[in-house]
């Protein structure tokens, strides 16, 4: 994770992150991050995304894709920038960024991936991705699953019980693995129609 010292050092970096943007380098993306992010207290940008101010499950932060770490947006950073058109282009970069579902055979073809890459996550936010899946598992309603960045899966929600019991089990496995170093996300379950995201459904142990 990127930290958030000296700060005069860091508006700099991140002027000259913004400048090579333009030309296509240092991509930046939308970021999700737990409720309980530490940016948040560091000034990050972010945009509330599941859960409330008093009650925040997920956000959205915002940062510079570079070759050892994220840069995170911070509002001191956004006072010299575009706030509109930096946040405009995060999601075009996400949108744009290519990731594909595979069906799992062993579970029938009834449980979809979409994982191992930097923003597999992510793209929960771009509807066009998600009615992929819708497709894929023939499905209007769909329950997806990203404990951790780089992480989806995705199952029908009406599926049997017995698959849908596997998928809440695997979901569990994700999110208690740190192994891999992948950063947590969520302990939810999140409903979409349509491609869009219209309800969460909270996993305990």
């Amino acid at each position: 994770m990127s930290d958030f010292l000296n700060e005069d050092e860091r508006s700099k970096e991140i002027e000259k992150l913004a400048e090579q943007a333009k030309n296509g380098e240092h991509k930046i993306y939308p970021i999700l991050k737990p409720g309980d992010w530490v940016g948040i207290k560091a000034g990050a940008v972010k945009s509330n995304f599941i859960g409330t101010d008093d009650d925040l499950k997920v956000v959205i932060g915002f940062g510079y894709d570079t070759p050892n770490d994220f840069i995170f947006l911070t509002h001191k950073h956004l006072e010299k920038l575009d706030p509109d058109a930096v946040l405009k282009e995060a999601f075009k970069n996400l949108e744009e960024f290519e990731t594909e579902f595979t069906a799992l055979e062993k579970l029938d073809n009834k449980v979809l991936t979409s994982s191992g890459l930097d923003f597999s996550s992510e793209r929960i936010l771009s509807p066009k991705h998600m009615r992929k899946a819708h497709e894929m598992l023939d499905a209007e309603e769909i329950l997806v699953s990203i404990p951790r960045r780089t992480c989806m899966m995705a199952v029908s929600r009406h599926a049997d019980a017995t698959l849908l019991g596997t998928f809440v089990n695997l979901h569990i496995a994700t999110w208690e693995d740190d192994s891999y170093g992948n950063a947590p996300i969520s302990n939810l379950l999140f409903v979409l129609k349509e491609g869009q995201i219209v309800g969460t459904i909270p996993i305990d142990k």
